[in-house]
């Protein structure tokens, strides 16, 4: 068995702990605002792209950010706000559509107007543009 570096390993926890960092900030300065979690925005977020098509559940469960391992009651809660609806598949009767409401698009831009400056002062005011992309291109081939 291979062993990580020392350096592999402090990568991975540096890498770790800024990612709870920057999910703490955010999802304490939406609560301060009476928004809900950040996995509500994650959903809406990926039903707005879907457009009218919308998702199906499981296809949103793989599209999500946040692993979030019980979407079904997630989904039912956003629902029940008013947020999402769901619909039959045209093409499978078991699956449903979840789509996006005009209320869901509001609460959208709402979290947005408080996640996007958390973005900003967590990552975007602490890195250059060349940091940046320098970022992006090493998360991607860890991804890869």
């Amino acid at each position: 068995m291979t062993r990580p570096s020392k350096l592999t390993t402090a990568g991975w926890i540096a890498l770790a702990r800024a990612y709870g960092a920057v999910l703490t900030g955010v999802e304490q300065a939406l609560s301060q605002k009476g928004l809900p979690p950040l996995i509500w925005y994650d959903v809406l977020l990926e039903l707005e792209r879907a457009g009218d098509a919308g998702l199906r559940q499981n296809d949103l469960e793989k599209a999500l950010l946040l692993k979030q391992y019980n979407v079904s009651r997630l989904v039912d809660r956003i629902e029940a706000k008013g947020h999402l609806t769901r619909r039959p598949h045209p093409e499978d009767g078991r699956a449903r559509r979840l789509s996006i409401t005009p209320s869901g698009k509001d609460l959208l831009r709402t979290m947005w107007k408080v996640y996007g400056p958390e973005l900003q002062a967590a990552i975007g005011d602490k890195l250059t543009d060349a940091d940046s992309a320098a970022l992006v291109n090493l998360l991607r081939k860890i991804r890869e």
